[in-house]
């Protein structure tokens, strides 16, 4: 090979590069995106768990969100009041008042309390189970089948099974909401964590279902909404619920509930 052919060689490659370059350059300039530098610093305080908690997607969801001005700083439900701080300090804003959320199993149907109707035998699953007859192997149609599928997918442990019923460690709960998306009875709810009074059942069956399904279901009596002084308690087919923006904490409802399904939490 002489020496032109190698200046050939080096200015075809030149020539490429060249043109490639330019290419690039104005590819870059048309499908340019403009980066936030807020949304960017947001997602670097946030955990980055993705547990969807917050009610976005995962934490770019969020950040983005956050940055855009259209989620509050304190979004994060794992981060809670350090990492709702830091993200205040990034865009300016006051942290103000934040209420802890715990997950709330609505059921106080163990071993004991219930009736079964049939042996389940398959998966370990309550996703599996409630695909079975009458979508329980228990009486009560509407209880904690006990298997643990929230407890699976409970990153941080919270939740354990005990008498086939599944009880949440409230100090470990950070409120992600993945075990309220997985029970297949919807029986897991995020309610303040300083709500002193709660009801422990799901149950839409009437009294008399109720009465011989389990001894801790709730017969839709009424007496707990009569008896409350705020109108904290209403009935949904056939169950009380409290709305804890009016509750007091008087304690009428637990004390005149004839069930005693309204537990007292301290």
């Amino acid at each position: 090979m002489n020496i032109n052919e190698i200046i050939i060689a080096v200015a075809v490659l030149c020539g490429i590069a060249l043109i490639v370059g330019i290419v690039l350059s104005i590819a870059e300039k048309v499908f340019h995106v403009e980066v936030n530098e807020l949304e960017i610093k947001v997602r670097e305080a946030l955990p980055g768990s993705n547990c969807g908690g917050c009610g976005y997607a995962g934490c770019d969801d969020c950040a983005k969100a956050i940055a855009s001005g259209n989620a509050p700083v304190s979004a994060c439900p794992v981060g809670r009041e350090p990492v709702a701080k830091e993200i205040a300090q990034i865009m300016g804003q006051e942290v103000g008042e934040m209420e802890r959320r715990v997950a709330y199993v609505k059921c106080d149907g163990n071993c004991e309390k219930r009736e079964a109707d049939y042996n389940y035998f398959g998966v370990d699953s309550c996703v599996y189970a409630s695909k079975m007859p009458g979508s329980s192997q228990y009486a009560c149609k509407f209880g904690c089948l006990g298997f643990g599928s929230c407890a699976k997918v409970c990153d941080q442990r919270a939740i354990r099974i005990i008498d086939r019923k599944a009880v949440v460690d409230e100090e470990l709960c950070i409120a992600c909401g993945k075990c309220v998306k997985i029970c297949p009875h919807h029986l897991i709810e995020l309610i303040p964590a300083d709500s002193k009074f709660r009801v422990q059942c799901s149950s839409l069956s009437r009294g008399k279902e109720v009465r011989d399904a389990c001894t801790a279901g709730c017969i839709g009596c009424g007496i707990c909404a009569k008896n409350c002084p705020n109108d904290a308690i209403v009935f949904e087919n056939n169950i009380a619920k409290i709305d804890y923006s009016k509750c007091s904490r008087c304690g009428l409802c637990a004390e005149k509930c004839p069930r005693k399904i309204i537990k007292i939490y301290e």
